[in-house]
């Protein structure tokens, strides 16, 4: 048994033995008056930065006291979670918080005071267990929350740099990315797209005019990918949005930009 375990590890990229070492907790962070910020954390031995993932869609995982999840554990942040912990990070999966465990959980709530407050707690807490950079890694309609915070949180309080994944670049029902004051934000951006991305509010061809909009930031990148497998909604998880079949490639590329930050 433990051969096999070796011989997967290894063909998954990752250190052997990583998925034993690797601790699993629910937190529950209080924020707002009345109000938890429920966390599902990842910590492998010696962390050298921590990712807070939000997943894309409505948001609401409704994370368990075990782990498991009742929505979302097909999401493409949601699923590469370990993947993100074997290669050396802590990872926050963030779920709804305890006043949105409801339809339409954090539609309607991704770009208001309220959940940044959440996330500045998250952050905080996170930084009272490790002295480490935080970064946000959004996907899909995760990515209209953490373009919204890197506008808001800043400092201590903030993120040391942001990954947008599948960013949502048109919406008729929110506001997308792009027009957010992208020029607010200070602190590192990675893009990731798919060029054959085929949600039709991810146009790859609008990528360009978005990375124009990172002037202010100390550094910015935008990383393309191809190939790999696109079934169903092209606006679900396990099509080019989601990154199907580039899973290790794509969080090895992001971890890696990270931790040469």
């Amino acid at each position: 048994m433990g051969r096999l375990i070796f011989f997967f590890a290894v063909l998954l990229g990752m250190q052997p033995y990583a998925w034993a070492q690797i601790g699993q907790q629910v937190t529950d962070i209080p924020t707002r008056p009345g109000v938890t910020q429920r966390i599902l954390v990842l910590s492998p031995p010696d962390p050298k930065a921590a990712v807070i993932l939000f997943p894309g869609g409505h948001g609401g995982l409704q994370v368990t006291g075990n782990g498991s999840m009742k929505w979302g554990d097909d999401n493409f942040l949601v699923r590469t979670r370990r993947t993100f912990a074997d290669r050396g990070l802590l990872v926050a999966v963030l779920d709804a918080p305890s006043d949105r465990q409801a339809p339409p959980f954090l539609a309607g709530f991704r770009q208001t005071p309220a959940h940044a407050a959440d996330v500045k707690a998250t952050i905080a807490w996170i930084r009272g267990i490790a002295k480490i950079p935080i970064w946000l890694v959004g996907t899909s309609r995760g990515t209209q929350s953490v373009a919204y915070l890197a506008t808001k949180l800043t400092g201590p309080e903030g993120p040391d740099g942001i990954v947008l994944t599948a960013t949502i670049l048109t919406d008729d029902k929110s506001q997308p990315v792009p027009s957010l004051p992208l020029e607010d934000i200070r602190v590192p951006v990675l893009v990731v797209h798919h060029e054959k991305d085929g949600c039709r509010y991810c146009a790859f061809d609008k990528v360009p005019a978005l990375m124009a909009r990172f002037g202010n930031a100390p550094e910015s990148r935008m990383l393309p990918f191809r190939g790999g497998v696109s079934t169903g909604d092209p606006c679900k998880a396990h099509a080019y949005h989601g990154f199907n079949g580039l899973e290790q490639d794509v969080v090895q590329q992001i971890t890696a930009w990270i931790l040469a930050r």
